[in-house]
């Protein structure tokens, strides 16, 4: 490991590739690890040791610090076998990273008194039922924060099969819950969708014009969409890639392939129906950060950032990818993780081929936003390598530069 890290160090100072145009990437580096050159120069080396390992296709970073853009870089190409680069205004599908969009336009809705945490789901959704008729104690709130008591993921197969959202709710009725309403934390799609449609109620519009008049185009989104018609009529966009496991060998794995989009989850837009560049999740990750409060106010950060449910699953997830996490916990379309003692709001995605990632350190602030169309181990190793940089930790090896094996794995 000290060997890794002098050749890391010195890879920092003297194996600089110029970024390509329209792109910020690391300036020069200084010598002390507590300037901002210096992280900025070693993560970005990172990121370039872990694409050279081929577990990527195309890949976007992105880094601000109060308000400002400080590292802005793309990858690759935005299809296998083709020489079409990703650029900063390539689009991607950032999947479950669209529950935080749910989450903030919910909770403006709530500042404004439009809605309220303690409205029945059911006032938005009246084909819902629940085992027991809990139906009627789901409120709004239990929703956004994932404590409906449904097992985890509950009928995302039949969502994937493609039945209709509203002839799923009903089906609800007839799955065991997994605890009382709002007693504890399971991951929901389908369900939290629900939330799109309150918010759809209370602004009078389809849910996909409300992103779009009150978070997209005040925050200059402007490739921003959701849908797959707004993917595709980007004419700038990553296909998505998968690739076939060759053998039970740990890193086996053939080359990657593109593979069409996939339409189900497009059609519960509240939970994964969001389709961004890396400059529009720049634009927003500043807006979560407060740099927006015109648009994002204050309040609505506090109510949505604020936790509402331990989140015992996440914590065995994300512990798995570095031990430094602890302590996870779920807002209102946001997790909320403690990384070596420092608190961490975030959310993570993937969907057919696509992996997004969007987190910052409010007390530092200063954050990091990643999108990939492709799945990997290594993509999900990228934020821990940032926190460690920039909470002075000691380095750890997360991205596994000095072992070429990386398996496939996914995250919601």
């Amino acid at each position: 490991m000290v060997a890794f890290r002098l050749v890391f160090a010195a890879c920092a100072v003297l194996c600089q590739a110029p970024p390509a145009a329209g792109e910020i990437g690391a300036i020069a580096p200084v010598a002390s690890p507590g300037e901002e050159a210096f992280r900025l120069s070693m993560l970005e080396d990172a990121i370039d040791a872990a694409f050279a390992s081929g577990d990527f296709v195309g890949l976007g970073v992105a880094v601000v610090r109060r308000g400002e853009t400080r590292f802005l870089r793309t990858w690759g190409i935005v299809e296998a076998g083709g020489a079409e680069p990703v650029t900063p205004g390539t689009v991607f599908r950032v999947a479950s990273l669209s529950k935080g969009f749910a989450g903030t336009l919910a909770g403006m809705a709530m500042t404004e008194g439009l809605l309220s945490p303690s409205d029945p789901a059911t006032k938005f959704a009246p084909a819902l039922k629940l085992a027991g008729g809990a139906e009627s104690a789901l409120e709004l709130g239990h929703l956004l924060s994932h404590q409906t008591g449904l097992p985890p993921n509950a009928y995302d197969n039949l969502l994937e099969e493609g039945t209709p959202v509203a002839d799923i709710y009903p089906k609800y009725k007839g799955v065991k819950l997994v605890c009382p309403v709002g007693k504890c934390y399971a991951y929901q799609n389908i369900a939290f969708d629900i939330a799109g449609a309150a918010v759809s109620s209370v602004y009078g519009m389809p849910y996909a014009a409300a992103v779009e008049a009150k978070l997209f185009g005040p925050l200059g989104m402007a490739s921003a969409s959701i849908g797959e018609e707004g993917l595709v009529e980007t004419g700038n966009f990553a296909r998505p890639h998968v690739r076939d496991r060759l053998s039970k060998r740990e890193g086996d794995f053939g080359p990657w392939r593109a593979t069409p989009v996939k339409k189900p989850y497009y059609t519960i837009p509240a939970a994964g129906g969001v389709n961004a560049s890396l400059l529009d999740m720049t634009a927003w990750l500043k807006a979560q950060m407060g740099a927006a409060p015109a648009i994002v106010p204050p309040a609505v950060l506090d109510l949505i950032h604020t936790p509402r449910t331990i989140t015992p699953s996440e914590s065995a997830r994300v512990r798995s990818v570095s031990p430094r996490f602890h302590a996870t916990q779920y807002g209102f379309g946001w997790r909320i993780y403690n990384y070596a003692g420092a608190p961490v709001i975030s959310h993570s995605g993937t969907v057919d081929g696509y992996a997004a990632q969007i987190a910052f350190l409010p007390d530092q602030e200063v954050g990091v936003v990643i999108l990939s169309n492709a799945r990997s181990r290594r993509f999900w190793r990228i934020l821990p390598t940032f926190l460690d940089l920039e909470l002075g930790m000691p380095r750890e090896d997360w991205l596994e530069i000095e072992a070429p094996e990386a398996m496939t794995a996914g995250s919601k």
